[in-house]
């Protein structure tokens, strides 16, 4: 009996011993991001959605390959990212392509073009109060289009109007990450009009104390921020700003009338330019006078600043 009792303790201490650690490892906590599914849309296009921890829901992002991507599949390429405007919802990572001719302007040039969603007013950051979308773009995405696209070291960021922010406060924000940047008709200087972002989220249906808080009482967030405070950390870098005056010009239609945010968007781009060169930063500025918010100048600017870009990371 004995001898029983003892090997039949022993049989339960194994089946513990070997069920703990399959029981354990059976569901994992899983963080980050990672591709819930993707969609080849043309040869070079593709289209993923992703989950992302750190927004906390699924989000799209589209990519165009270098054109030798499938014939290199042991190299990594130069990057370069996209970034969009607000209020286009969910799908504002497609207007590049849907909206320009990025995808025959870079067919023969090897970069991977990202273009990641923001949601319709997530202006690029993680939020006091909301997505987190600085970590999606920076750690999540970066790491997952490493692992999975083959994504190298060598960036370049451009993005028009929220973009344009977007894309000076990452490079502004992260040194080092970046090789180059470019501002299209960019909210470069939040601070000197902190109602035009209350007004864009508001205007959503966002609360706009829960993106950087109140621009009086945080006003070190809001500063930590905005292109024209961080001007300085641009340095080593090239810059490429543009904008119109909001007067109707050569790419607007016939019945164009003055556009008042692009003329505020131009004076905010005018501010920055001068604080960069006071900060000895290689910027170059297209202020091109009449034009307005829309995409035709935003399309001429990717032509004149992808030179710019492209050189940086090639």
């Amino acid at each position: 009996m004995r001898v029983r009792g003892f090997l039949l303790t022993l049989m339960l201490l194994v089946n513990l011993l070997v069920t703990l650690p399959a029981t354990a490892t059976a569901t994992p906590t899983k963080s980050g991001a990672w591709v819930v599914r993707e969609e080849q849309l043309s040869d070079r296009l593709l289209e993923l959605t992703v989950h992302s921890t750190a927004v906390g829901r699924d989000v799209g992002v589209r990519l165009l390959l270098p054109p030798d991507w499938r014939e290199h599949p042991r190299r990594d390429w130069p990057t370069l990212y996209l970034l969009h405007g607000c209020c286009d919802g969910d799908t504002g990572y497609r207007s590049w392509t849907d909206k320009t001719d990025v995808t025959e302007l870079t067919s023969r040039t090897n970069v991977l073009v990202v273009m990641p969603e923001a949601g319709p007013t997530g202006f690029y950051s993680n939020w006091l109060s909301g997505p987190k979308w600085e970590t999606f773009h920076l750690t999540e995405l970066r790491g997952l289009l490493e692992r999975e696209y083959r994504s190298g070291h060598r960036r370049a960021v451009a993005g028009l109007s929220m973009g344009g922010f977007g894309a000076l406060s990452y490079a502004a924000r992260h040194p080092g990450f970046f090789r180059a940047a470019a501002s299209y008709s960019g909210l470069v200087h939040t601070t000197a009009n902190p109602d035009v972002v209350e007004w864009v989220l508001s205007t959503l249906g966002d609360d706009p104390d829960a993106l950087w808080g109140d621009p009086v009482t945080h006003a070190r967030i809001w500063a930590a921020h905005n292109p024209y405070d961080l001007a300085k950390r641009l340095r080593g870098i090239p810059v490429y700003i543009s904008s119109g005056n909001g007067e109707p010009g050569p790419l607007d239609p016939p019945d164009a009338e003055f556009d008042s945010l692009e003329q505020i968007l131009n004076e905010q781009s005018a501010a920055v330019v001068d604080r960069l060169r006071a900060e000895h930063v290689r910027v170059h500025a297209d202020l091109y006078g009449p034009g307005r918010h829309i995409w035709p100048y935003w399309e001429r600017a990717l032509h004149r600043s992808l030179p710019m870009l492209v050189g940086a990371i090639t």
